[in-house]
């Protein structure tokens, strides 16, 4: 597989094909996905719940995202590497700017930044400034305690024109790709349809563009909760590679996920 950009990710909209994502945090993994054909690795700051044992997210700091991004950017060679910018790390456009400075220079080739349109001067700021953005609506972990718990959201009719309408602001203010996580399929769809820019679902059904999976789901070696939208492929395959080989096949031919992974 040739490098995969943010051109790459759009053109693949355009023609109607699916693109496969997972989160990587060490040089070992990310080289894996890499050879195995993933389109984009992103360095969650999920690694708060899955390598440090947390909760939540919110304890996630910047050198522990500057640290991963740079692991994770020296195993790859061909994938879009996205890092997250954590908990409070992008109050002021200035302050974004900063630590989006940070994550690019450790490797990432995207930023990922959670909210809706209150961001949209960070994200014209960041753009002008040559960083490439990615959006992340619908639950957005690091809102938890606003949310009172990890829950799905844009179920009723106000909070799904609220996702709606922060999806089209976010894309005028100059994102290039957005994350969904846990809507209604059928909310994903409708936004999925109105952007021009790739939507990527987590939790949203199987019409977004694309899939990103948390890689300990994708194993099914979360501890404790699992959640719906998650699949365990390595116990199909019962070898890691394979079973990213499997992942990315079944995003491709629109068979995961099933409606069994979805939310109405």
């Amino acid at each position: 597989m040739s490098k995969v950009t943010i051109a790459t990710l759009q053109k693949m909209k355009q023609e109607g094909s699916k693109f496969t994502s997972i989160t990587a945090y060490d040089a070992t993994f990310a080289r894996l996905f890499d050879d195995e054909g993933a389109h984009a690795l992103l360095i969650g700051d999920s690694l708060g719940m899955v390598l440090q044992g947390c909760d939540d997210t919110l304890a996630v700091t910047m050198d522990d995202m500057v640290y991963h991004t740079r692991c994770v950017a020296r195993g790859t060679r061909n994938a879009l590497v996205i890092a997250d910018l954590p908990f409070m790390s992008f109050t002021t456009p200035e302050q974004a700017c900063h630590n989006a400075g940070r994550l690019m220079a450790a490797g990432a080739r995207m930023v990922k930044i959670e909210g809706g349109d209150w961001l949209c001067e960070s994200i014209r700021q960041l753009t002008r400034n040559g960083v490439p953005v990615c959006g992340h609506l619908g639950l957005t972990p690091q809102s938890v305690h606003v949310f009172g718990g990890f829950k799905v959201q844009g179920r009723d009719e106000f909070q799904a024109e609220e996702i709606y309408r922060h999806a089209l602001s976010l894309q005028e203010a100059g994102i290039q790709l957005l994350v969904l996580e846990c809507v209604p399929a059928a909310l994903a769809e409708r936004i999925t349809k109105a952007l021009r820019i790739p939507v990527i679902g987590i939790g949203a059904g199987p019409a977004t563009d694309g899939q990103i999976l948390v890689m300990h789901d994708a194993f099914g070696v979360t501890s404790g909760y699992t959640p719906k939208f998650t699949k365990n492929f390595l116990a199909e395959t019962g070898d890691m590679r394979a079973a990213v080989r499997l992942y990315i096949q079944q995003v491709a031919e629109g068979t995961f996920p099933g409606p069994e992974h979805s939310f109405n």
